[in-house]
Parts: structure tokens; sequence; C-alpha cells
């Protein structure tokens, strides 16, 4: 049941229904696709993505191949229409880009940071404002990923980089409230979105970059904890080591899974957000250390397993690399930690279909989770100026500096 009880509440719901086909789809389904599987009578579909077209939320173009006949229209973002602003920030550096419905990414600045919450956070919001008016009323809100716990809604900790409830929200300095969230739960949610937790319904998700944080996904949605600040399974004591966390905790998981462990295993220097294009290098020429980084990956994955019982396991970040380098290795040392239950049907681990994406395809998703709403379209109808602003250049997609120059 939908709860709409007038034609007005039943027609906002279904203009919800269809933009959120679209963009849940990549805009690539067309009309008659979304029209039988949203159940829609094709005459009220018609009338819906006239409506949407005329609000400069839907554009609708001929398929790709389309060759005889009356042409199969595709709907698609609007070139005026809504945009989410999503930022990733690692521990060595930033990422903002700005997303259309479908979710197109145009990355539209990278820039490296001094580690420090003021040296971070402002000049993100410098950037995040610039766009807000460049683009104007397009904008429906900006989302961040951190790569730490929140709580409270904006508190954020990030134990390698000495932050203790830093306030993202006051340091940012945006007008308005950004949509702040891990980085783990956020790249679980873009994977269950677009990626190998689809239609999975309980999946493990984790994320490694300097160290690892993990979450459990059910039924498409990341189980968050009671305050916010679950997505902490790298600070579990699950790979038998006693080094000292700078989390407080002894034999975190996390000490011996991503960049830092790499470095450290060659004698380099580590921590404090420092040396990912060394820890690159040691991906790509030193299999002892990724080895060893492996298994201890793969013991914590079956500690896991056996805790959640999951369909699938999904890696991203440097979570790929290891499994495409070191698989063997991470299997040998999780098959040994798996309950003979779980060993007859083990679940699929599998590297992430978005690799790198996840955590800034998140931040756009929990943007587009609070405009997909009939509030959020009212609010839309009633905000867009009559001549939509500037649209990001299709051709002018900037080249991130983080994970290895790969574009998104």
């Amino acid at each position: 049941m939908n709860g709409a009880t007038t034609s007005g509440e039943l027609r906002a719901h279904n203009r919800v229904r269809l933009l959120r086909a679209v963009h849940d789809s990549g805009a690539v389904r067309t009309r008659s696709q979304l029209t039988r599987d949203l159940r829609l009578a094709r005459g009220t579909a018609s009338v819906l993505v006239a409506g949407l077209a005329e609000a400069g939320l839907l554009h609708e173009e001929p398929a790709p191949g389309h060759a005889r006949g009356r042409p199969t229209q595709v709907p698609g973002p609007h070139p005026h229409g809504p945009v989410a602003l999503a930022a990733d920030v690692r521990e060595d550096a930033w990422e903002l880009a700005a997303c259309e419905l479908g979710g197109r990414v145009t990355v539209l600045d990278v820039r490296p940071h001094d580690g420090t919450p003021q040296g971070t956070l402002g000049p993100l919001g410098e950037a995040v404002e610039a766009q807000r008016r460049r683009l104007g009323h397009r904008v429906v809100g900006v989302g961040v990923a951190l790569a730490g716990p929140i709580r409270h809604g904006g508190l954020v900790d990030i134990a390698h980089l000495g932050w203790r409830s830093v306030d993202v929200p006051a340091l940012l300095g945006l007008s308005g409230m950004p949509v702040i969230g891990n980085d783990t739960v956020l790249a679980a949610l873009a994977e269950a979105r677009r990626g190998h937790l689809r239609d999975v319904r309980v999946g493990l998700h984790l994320h490694v970059d300097f160290d690892l944080g993990g979450v459990l996904v059910v039924d498409g949605r990341p189980v968050p904890g009671a305050s916010g600040a679950g997505a902490e399974f790298g600070h579990m004591p699950l790979s038998g080591g006693d080094r000292p966390c700078p989390c407080g905790a002894t034999g975190c998981w996390g000490m011996d899974v991503g960049a830092n462990a790499l470095l450290r295993d060659v004698g380099l220097a580590h921590g404090g957000g420092r040396g990912r294009e060394q820890a690159e290098r040691v991906l790509a020429t030193s299999g002892k250390a990724v080895e060893a980084n492996a298994r201890a990956l793969g013991r914590g994955v079956a500690a896991l397993v056996n805790a959640h019982d999951p369909e699938v396991v999904t890696l991203s970040g440097h979570g790929v690399e290891l499994l495409e380098r070191a698989g063997q290795a991470l299997m040998a040392a999780c098959e040994p930690g798996l309950m003979a239950i779980r060993r007859d049907r083990p679940p699929r681990i599998e590297g992430s279909a978005l690799g790198w994406r996840g955590s800034l395809l998140g931040a756009m998703e929990s943007v587009f989770d609070h405009f997909l709403t009939p509030e959020g379209l009212e609010l839309w109808r009633k905000n867009h100026p009559d001549q939509a602003r500037d649209t990001p250049d299709r051709q002018s997609v900037t080249y991130s500096t983080l994970a290895r120059h790969k574009p998104l």
C-alpha cells in the first residue's frame, strides 16, 4: 500500500516511483519498459513523463540503435535538472563531484589536504559553495563521505588523523545541512543500489583504504548501529594481532589490513593519512606484503561470515586489488576459519563493481534518497526558476588523483 488517499497524492506517488525507477536503472530503460515494470497504464505513463519533463526533471531521447518505426524513448536526466553534490573525504585528499539523476558523475575538484579538520573541511566547504553558486537551484543537496564513524548526525572521529568529535557541518560552513555518512556505509549503500549487493537479502561489505571498515547490509540497507556509528568491523580483534590502535583498542583487524599495514610490512613510514603512492607501489611489487594483508583479510572475513551468514561478501577500495593479486592466499586463510556448515556453501567473495567510486556514489544516493520524495519534488517545483542555470559539461570530467588516476 502506498498510503495515497486522493488523486493528487496518487499522482505525486507515481511521479516519485517513475523518477526512482529512472534513477535506479541508470537512466537506460525505455518508457515502455518503465511502464511495464511499474504497472502503469500507458496513458498514465505518458502524462507523468510529460509533466516531469515540463518540470525540468526528465528529458527523453531515442533509444540507441533504434532503426525502424516509431522511435522508442528513454527517459533520462533533464539537461537543467537536479544535481546532487557529493564529496568523498579520504585521509589524504578529498574529491567533489556533481551527480545527475540516473547516476552519471562529473568530477569537479580533487585536492590533497593537510590532515587537520580545518585544513580539510574548510576548503571543501568553500568549493561546495562555489559550485552551488554556479549551479543555482539545480543543486538539491550535498552528501559527504568521511573515513570514520559518524555520531549524532555530524560528529566524526578519524583515529589515524587524530580527529575526535569533529563537528563536520560547522567546519564546512554550508548554508543548509549536508547529508554526512561513513565512507564504508555509503560504499555499501552504492553497492546495494548499483553493484554486486543489488537484490541480495543479506550481504557484507568491506571497504579497504589505509585501514578497513565493514558493515552488514540487509535488504539493501546498511545497518548503521544504535547511534549511527556502525561500520567499524575493522576495530574488532579478528586477525589475532596485538598492536595498539589509534582508536584506543588493541589488536584491531584494521591494523593488519590496508595501506598502513602494507607500508609497515616493508619498513616504510605509515599513519597520518600519508603514503598512498608508496602503498600502491607495494601492492604492485611486494608479493609477500600483499599476501600477508590478504591472509589477515581472509581470517577476519571467516569470523564475520560465521557471525552474520551473508549471501555475498563484497570488497571495495584496495580490497579489489587484494582479491585480484592474492585471492588464493585470502581464500586459504578464510576457509579454515569457517564453520563446517559454512564451508558446504560459502558466500561469494567479490570485488566491488564500483571500485573506488562506491563512497562517492553512496553520498550521491543519500542526497537523492531525500530528494526523491513527494516533499522533495514539491520543493523543486517551488524553487526551480524559469530559466535553468549552468550544467556540468559532459566533456569536462576531471581525472581523479586518487586511486591510481582512474576516472570516475
